[in-house]
């Protein structure tokens, strides 16, 4: 078992409108620097994406009617790691909930700028729906 650590963020905005809003793909780069650095290039049933470490291949969940957002990135060695990702109703706003996992041998400084990351494309996002 990982250790696990969710973060999450509120926005001001109906949740199912922010869900719609944002669960396609091409939606990525604009707020999830962590995942993207550009564009997202369809690859059959996945994408590729420059990352912070490198190209990427990543698969997303399907539309659904329950705010899932899961991705799934396979950086190469055939690992793939769970990205699990919600939102949620929070009132008549929304809640975006992100949880990263700690990967084998990842130090505790990684996790920590890892979830700091997390943090800051979460808000990159809130700032998109507040402004």
């Amino acid at each position: 078992m990982l250790e696990a650590k969710t973060i999450s963020v509120s926005i001001s905005c109906p949740w199912m409108t922010l869900y719609e809003t944002i669960w396609q793909p091409e939606f990525f780069p604009r707020w999830a620097s962590g995942l993207a650095e550009s564009t997202l290039e369809k690859d059959g049933d996945r994408w590729l994406a420059k990352g912070p470490e490198g190209m990427v291949r990543i698969r997303f969940t399907a539309w659904n009617e329950f705010g899932i957002m899961d991705h799934y990135i396979d950086a190469g060695a055939d690992q793939e790691v769970c990205v699990p990702m919600r939102i949620v109703p929070n009132g008549d706003a929304a809640e975006v909930l992100f949880t990263l996992y700690r990967l084998p041998g990842m130090t505790d400084a990684k996790f920590a700028a890892d979830a700091a990351w997390v943090m800051q494309d979460l808000q990159a996002l809130k700032s998109l729906f507040e402004r």
